[in-house]
């Protein structure tokens, strides 16, 4: 058995992967992930394919040695390089404390222009820089005004982190059963411009009560705890305790799909905060 993105792949399956790949040597990555997932029936809760998560795990299988992938081809992907323009440049100084300015407005990302600009931003201001989130997940714009003044970025939660997978209780299968429930926060940028006392802690209480029901609107189920992780030397998570999420212990440096068991990373705090008093019930369902 080799393990992927949170599936156990059997050498059957990978020799079905094999035969699809030499099948037709025309397709795109993308075309041959769907594929796969059509073959193995490897599908979201709400009956979607997981061609995302097939991709990135097609790509440890070759970095395994264990496939031979089509050559990548030219796409947009191209544009993932996030050059600055004047769309994402600095502004004027806010330095109103959060209650003497508007209450601030949560815009989903859908259309391909504001996905691009999201990147962008996110390249230009966040200390990670841009990175395509896997699998399931959600981008937002927050704005005053009319204002940008921060952007938050949600996706698929750790596959195992001892202090949250300690803090919830669950066996590996029903890790494996039940993760979906959880969703990471990925990215959390306020703008550097954006000087306001108060005001991310106010973002993070006000995305925990909508992202709910956004996410069951785009995905047919509702998640019920949220994680993010803190890196100890850049940040403290002042804001994340303000809003009352729950800081449960620290990383090992290890990153999220960690198979090496070696510290390779920066430590990170590990923030939980519930979407649903009875989240732990579902999370540990057999």
């Amino acid at each position: 058995m080799n393990r992927y993105c949170g599936r156990e792949f059997t050498a059957a399956e990978i020799l079905a992967i094999r035969q699809l790949i030499d099948a037709s040597a025309q397709q795109t990555r993308r075309e041959l992930s769907r594929r796969c997932c059509e073959r193995l029936g490897w599908r979201k809760p709400d009956g979607g394919l997981k061609d995302m998560s097939c991709r990135v795990a097609l790509l440890r299988m070759e970095q395994d040695g264990l496939i031979k992938l089509p050559a990548a081809r030219l796409t947009n992907f191209a544009a993932c390089r996030c050059e600055p323009t004047p769309a994402s440049a600095p502004e004027s100084a806010i330095r109103q404390p959060v209650h003497e300015l508007a209450a601030p407005a949560f815009h989903l990302v859908r259309a391909k222009k504001d996905s691009r600009l999201w990147n962008e931003y996110i390249q230009r201001y966040h200390y990670l820089g841009y990175k395509p989130l896997g699998g399931a997940q959600l981008r937002y714009f927050v704005s005053i005004d009319g204002r940008f003044v921060a952007l938050l970025g949600f996706g698929a939660a750790a596959w195992k982190t001892a202090p949250r997978d300690q803090f919830i209780g669950w066996t590996p299968e029903q890790r494996l059963k039940n993760g979906h429930l959880i969703v990471n926060n990925a990215r959390f940028l306020i703008l550097p411009w954006v000087q306001s006392k108060g005001l991310a802690s106010t973002i993070l209480a006000r995305i925990a009560r909508l992202l709910p029901a956004h996410w069951q609107q785009r995905y047919g189920y509702r998640p019920v705890l949220l994680e993010t992780f803190v890196q100890t030397d850049r940040f403290r998570g002042t804001c994340y305790k303000a809003a009352n999420w729950i800081h449960v212990g620290q990383t090992q440096g290890r990153g999220k799909l960690d198979v090496t068991h070696q510290a390779a990373l920066p430590v990170k705090d590990v923030w939980l905060y519930p979407l649903s008093r009875h989240f732990k019930q579902a999370l540990n369902q057999p």
